[in-house]
């Protein structure tokens, strides 16, 4: 009988012990693929935010990967889809919002509280992915979002991938 608990616990064990690792390199790909990203050097910490969820599938989702070297920075300098921090006007309504006198854009990346879930940023690099059907205009004059964003925090080496649809 002990033998027995003990192999279902063992099998329980090595279960979730797979199960953690497979997430892991789960989110991962599922960034390096976001971002258009071919190889993503080796991850020392995940940290993940999701709202995504209801009929339509509308919500906001943040992975944050940290790096322990500058693998990733000299990755995407070469990358011309990246561009170095600061952001554009776009980026940045979206990502941390824009206050111009009366009138204030964003952010839209918040978590439920209304929080940025992308913290301010001076040195580093980021790319935008406009993945709204009718992709003609500003982004931020319409009326619904579906975009992806990636943030590099060269200081903290840390990649945000952010994704909003609306």
């Amino acid at each position: 009988m002990k033998k027995r608990l003990f192999s279902a616990a063992l099998a329980l064990a090595l279960a979730a012990a797979c199960l953690t690792g497979c997430g892991a390199a789960s989110e991962e790909k599922t960034v390096a693929k976001a971002l258009g990203l071919e190889k993503l050097p080796a991850v020392t910490h995940i940290s993940s935010y999701d709202s995504h969820g209801g009929f339509l599938g509308d919500g906001v989702s943040c992975i944050a990967l940290t790096f322990e070297d500058d693998q990733l920075e000299q990755q995407l300098a070469a990358d011309p889809d990246w561009h170095s921090l600061p952001a554009d006007e776009t980026v940045q309504a979206l990502v941390w919002g824009v206050e111009d006198g009366t009138v204030s854009t964003g952010p839209c990346l918040t978590d439920g509280d209304g929080q940025p879930l992308v913290p301010p940023v001076e040195k580093g690099c980021y790319r935008l992915i406009d993945r709204h059907s009718d992709q003609q205009g500003d982004i931020l004059s319409r009326g619904s979002f579906n975009f992806t964003v990636g943030v590099y925090d060269a200081e903290a080496r840390v990649l945000y991938c952010c994704e909003l649809d609306t």
